[in-house]
């Protein structure tokens, strides 16, 4: 057991104090910060936070109600332009002015304009005046018609659409909101996690193969024991850099959250998200990271040389690029059969069953048998996996998955 922790805690150290998980950790961290700070770096980049618009009235009478309907728009600052257009585009040009805007009135009698910006490419300023146009030409094309302001907002009212889910198990609107945060998070951090800490795994063992050290290595300490410490070691670094990066994540919203009020924040809810929600994520992430980590160095002590780690784990990558596509279907599709019917298969039901519990109230029987159903592959993926890579270890030349698998084992029956 002293030989499984010292090699434990030696991965860990190692990969701990390299430049390229300090420089990794670093970045995100200040990706955190930039992003929990960007408002304040908008701001203050920007002159008073307010585009200005020349506005060119030519039918003198559209202006006064384009105004009171920007009133309110804390974004645009309208200006009234008394010269001509021509300089009134010198003036853009020469970034007097955020854009120009002229108003006419077309062959119908109805509002009609044109916009006028050194960059059209954006459109936030275009599409605000475009929406109040065309509220006025609304207004003024139905006063034309002989209908009252009454009658127009009955109109244009949005039509009444409640939603009543007749189960009443199934969860409300809101509750579904406040998990789809958790739910995205879960994804995203599993998916990279896997993606990055199973290559790391697979390239660490290749690493010592290829220098000779695991010949060394294996004369001292068992295969089996060395595998489940590398893959030990390996876990608790990315579990650390997670834990580390949702820290930081927490103290800027806790810090911005006066900034962060509505939007992404108040879509996703994750704040509300229940105590359940947490812990499954936890249990699938655990279990998810076990399994494919197992397979990882499973597959990574078929390989002699470092460059071969990328190419003998591909089969792998196409399962967890394959679950986490099937988890965005299933963001917007979770009670499909082919969502239900994936959940239970276990190498994507890490990522599909966490979908369905956070987006729908499933059986707890459901829940238990893809537990089951992981554990157990684990279990046996573990099995599979210590004996090749004790085979494995030994191994050296160039070979294919399925052909190194047998070679392993046979090596191991061999001994």
């Amino acid at each position: 057991m002293n030989k499984f922790w010292t090699i434990a805690s030696h991965t860990f150290l190692t990969k701990a104090k390299s430049k390229t998980f300090i420089i990794t950790t670093a970045i995100t961290l200040a990706m955190i910060l930039l992003v929990g700070n960007i408002q304040s770096i908008i701001n203050a980049f920007s002159d008073n936070g307010k585009d200005k618009v020349a506005v060119i009235d030519q039918s003198q009478s559209y202006y006064p109600m384009l105004k009171d309907s920007m009133a309110k728009n804390d974004d645009i600052e309208l200006v009234p332009f008394k010269e001509s257009i021509e300089k009134a585009k010198e003036a853009v040009k020469d970034d007097k002015y955020d854009a120009l805007l002229e108003l006419r009135t077309n062959e119908a009698k109805l509002p009609a304009a044109t916009f006028y910006a050194n960059n059209i490419a954006s459109s936030s300023i275009q599409e605000h005046l475009q929406e109040k146009i065309q509220e006025i030409k609304t207004a003024i094309a139905t006063n034309q018609a002989g209908l009252d302001q009454e009658t127009v907002q009955k109109i244009y009212a949005p039509v009444e659409f409640d939603k009543v889910a007749l189960d009443k198990s199934a969860k409300t609107e809101e509750e579904l909101n406040q998990a789809r945060g958790i739910v995205y998070i879960m994804l995203f951090i599993l998916y990279m996690a896997v993606m990055l800490y199973g290559q790391i795994i697979a390239t660490d063992v290749a690493t010592e193969k290829s220098s000779r050290v695991m010949e060394i290595i294996i004369s001292s300490v068992s295969p089996i024991t060395h595998m489940f410490a590398k893959i030990s070691g390996i876990a608790a670094l990315g579990l650390s850099q997670i834990i580390l990066i949702v820290l930081a994540g927490y103290a800027m919203v806790t810090m911005k959250k006066s900034e962060l009020v509505g939007g992404v924040f108040e879509f996703f809810g994750i704040q509300h998200a229940s105590v359940k929600i947490f812990i499954y994520a936890i249990v699938f992430f655990l279990l998810g990271f076990l399994l494919y980590a197992t397979l990882a160095a499973m597959l990574g002590s078929l390989v002699s040389r470092v460059e071969e780690a990328g190419q003998m784990v591909m089969p792998m990558t196409l399962l967890i690029v394959a679950a986490f596509m099937i988890a965005m279907f299933g963001i917007g599709m979770p009670d499909s059969k082919f969502v239900t019917v994936c959940s239970f298969i276990p190498f994507f039901s890490p990522m599909v069953m966490f979908l369905r519990i956070g987006m729908l109230d499933v059986a707890f029987w459901q829940v238990a048998v893809s537990l089951v159903i992981l554990i157990v592959t684990i279990v046996v993926m573990a099995i599979i996996g210590a004996k090749v890579y004790r085979g494995g270890v030994l191994m050296y030349g160039r070979s294919n998955a399925w052909k190194g698998i047998r070679k392993a084992i046979q090596l191991t029956k061999n001994e």
